[in-house]
């Protein structure tokens, strides 16, 4: 006898679809279903075409490790503290550029009160030898006189050469700082100084401890320090929760459809549906789990708690640095303005007698009862009385800005404002 071979094919098709998501508590929630649908040419199976389908939902709550609220959200509370610490650290950053700014605006305002300074010396000494000149043209001085008037032209003529340069080197430095030198338009155009050494109104005073309460509330460089503490005692906390044993509650729930084409015994055909019975719940299957994990060695976890350690010493010493340099600051910004205020006082005193005796002298070498080393002598004088009066007035500018940077205020009298990251 013979027959043929007959051959079976069976064809599966599997669909799934998932959703899960991670709460703040650490709560993980899963939902998935899953379709299986089964077609052979195997005329004995009794469910042919048939379509099983199951629809899970589980619950996940760890107790210990990565549970509840404080595990969950420290990652974003440090990020959040990282970016205030950028922050604080950009205008501390910015601060100091200011300072910088200020004190080469203040740099150029004395190259140029030097310079006039030169000048006008230069211009009585000019005088002085025209007189003398003339005087000798008419025999009334010695030829060997004319040579210590002349001699002072020369060397003033030269402190008006050096303090031009100087004036110029001043200049650049501060057009390099305020990139007026990337433009060679803006390059090529004079500086307009419109702030004057002199001090406007009265002088600033300020107590070394009112001061120094001031810098500790205002000074950036502290929040950036305390944000760098407050994020290692986060670490510290969240290296803890990750020494922690593993415990987790789990509960799940499942409902099971089954569908098809089947015959009967009298050879009917019957079709069910497996999403009525999925939908309907009539089988259902659920659990509950409470599961415990003990590592024997977590050496991450140590590792991490020993990196939070370590950093949170640092950043201790590190605050406590720049307490103390804040202090510094301070009390030497305070003691810097004290001294440019009697520099000040003194500057005055000493130009004005300058002045008298520069009048003086002059009165005496025309009535004849004085040479001309007296009168060169209070030129001399006069001019450095002049340029001591203008450092004084300088350093009182400077002392401020110190004082404005000590204390943190230094972006409030220019109007500097740091705004707020757009999100």
């Amino acid at each position: 006898t013979g027959g043929a071979t007959t051959i079976f094919k069976n064809t599966t098709q599997f669909a799934q679809f998932n959703y899960s998501e991670t709460f703040e508590t650490g709560t993980n929630v899963q939902a998935w279903m899953n379709s299986n649908n089964n077609f052979t040419n195997n005329s004995f199976d009794i469910f042919n075409p048939y379509i099983s389908s199951t629809l899970n939902f589980q619950v996940t709550q760890p107790l210990l490790r990565n549970g509840w609220l404080f595990a969950n959200r420290a990652p974003l509370l440090i990020a959040r503290r990282n970016l205030q610490q950028s922050r604080a650290n950009f205008a501390a950053e910015v601060n100091t550029n200011v300072l910088q700014a200020v004190g080469q605006y203040w740099s150029v305002v004395e190259a140029r009160g030097n310079l006039e300074v030169a000048r006008s010396s230069m211009d009585a000494a000019e005088a002085t030898y025209k007189r003398d000149k003339r005087a000798l043209e008419l025999g009334a001085l010695p030829p060997l006189d004319i040579y210590r008037s002349e001699s002072q032209v020369a060397s003033r003529r030269v402190q008006v050469i050096q303090s031009e340069y100087a004036l110029k080197q001043a200049e650049d430095t501060l057009r390099m700082t305020i990139g007026a030198d990337q433009d060679p338009y803006f390059e090529a155009l004079d500086l307009e100084l419109t702030e004057k050494p002199e001090p406007e109104g009265e002088l600033r005073t300020m107590d070394t401890g009112d001061a120094l309460q001031r810098a500790l509330t205002k000074r950036p460089e502290f929040d950036a320090a305390h944000a760098a503490l407050a994020n290692d005692q986060t670490r510290i906390r969240l290296a803890h929760n990750h020494l922690l044993p593993e415990l987790d509650l789990t509960g799940l729930y499942a409902s099971n459809g089954l569908g098809g084409t089947q015959f009967n015994g009298t050879g009917q055909k019957i079709t069910s549906s497996s999403v009525n019975q999925l939908f309907g719940f009539n089988y259902p299957t659920y659990y509950a789990q409470l599961s415990l994990s003990l590592p024997l060695k977590n050496r991450a976890a140590k590792a991490e708690m020993g990196n939070a350690l370590v950093s949170r010493r640092s950043d201790l010493y590190n605050e406590r640095q720049i307490r103390e340099q804040v202090t510094l600051d301070v009390s030497n910004a305070v003691h810097q303005l004290e001294q440019a205020k009697l520099s000040i006082a003194a500057g005055k005193e000493s130009l004005d007698l300058a002045k008298k005796t520069m009048a003086a002298e002059q009165r005496k070498y025309d009535l004849g009862s004085e040479t001309i080393f007296f009168v060169l002598e209070a030129q001399t004088e006069l001019a450095s009385a002049q340029l001591g009066l203008l450092q004084a007035e300088v350093n009182y500018q400077l002392a401020v800005a110190d004082l404005d940077h000590a204390t943190g205020e230094l972006l409030e009298p220019y109007h500097v404002q740091i705004t707020e990251l757009a999100h």
